[in-house]
């Protein structure tokens, strides 16, 4: 079969709005100059659009015209390595799609373990943040929640009160083997990022794992956050001002 073949038929398992880059056609990187031409002839074509160089997407057709692929989509290049996750958003973007702040950050931040994802592109720009352990496809919510507790008094914008009630409302939703999770990944973080878990788990009435946050802190430090007691009544029983 011939390379222009292999990536219609590969074309034809690939949702549109979807992007993919070569290694998602499963091609060889000695026939990447011969599949370049094809790629090139499927664009001529309207069949599919280049997002970036050696990122593409089969464009999604509708009464208003073709959709171009959301933010997932193009930034998935960044997120996986061969199909494993490896980074997830976080910053204001991602405190932006948790309802924390009403702020589009013109610079998204991507974490990962031990590789730092910097792109400076005239439509995209991205700068690295720090992830305390490796990321999964399994993991990474939790990770996007820690680091909404972790940075809750840098969030831009953010109403304290309304915050509260949002991640409340998120940890609230959690069943128990996830908060044994959240807890066992917050180890890996500050311990002011525990502090707050810590209240916000108590005020909802999830005290399984309570002694296990409270043993990690040192009982003499306090943590600033700017949360009242009238906001969140456990703040005083974590050290929390």
């Amino acid at each position: 079969m011939s390379i222009a073949k292999k990536i219609e038929e590969r074309l034809k398992s690939i949702r549109e709005g979807e992007t993919f880059t070569y290694e998602q056609l499963s091609i060889d990187k000695k026939e990447y100059q011969t599949a370049a031409k094809a790629i090139e002839r499927l664009i001529k074509k309207g069949v599919i659009k280049r997002v970036s160089p050696g990122q593409f997407f089969k464009p999604k057709k509708t009464v208003f015209g073709e959709l171009l692929p959301n933010d997932g989509e193009i930034l998935k290049p960044y997120l996986f390595d061969n199909g494993k996750r490896i980074a997830y958003i976080t910053g204001t973007y991602l405190y932006n799609k948790l309802g924390l702040t009403t702020q589009i950050p013109q610079i998204i931040k991507i974490a990962s373990r031990g590789k730092e994802i910097k792109v400076n592109k005239t439509n995209l720009k991205i700068k690295p943040a720090k992830s305390y352990v490796d990321v999964t496809n399994k993991n990474y919510q939790y990770l996007e929640i820690l680091d909404a507790i972790k940075n809750f008094d840098k969030i831009p914008d953010l109403n304290s009160e309304n915050g509260i009630r949002i991640l409340l409302n998120i940890l609230q939703k959690l069943k128990k083997v996830e908060i044994e999770r959240l807890v066992k990944y917050s180890l890996k973080y500050p311990p002011r990022t525990r502090a707050l878990l810590g209240a916000l788990l108590e005020e909802n009435g999830k005290k399984d794992n309570l002694e296990k946050l409270q043993e990690s802190l040192n009982p003499l430090t306090e943590y600033s956050f700017g949360i009242k007691k009238d906001i969140l009544p456990t703040v005083e029983n974590w050290k929390i001002k």
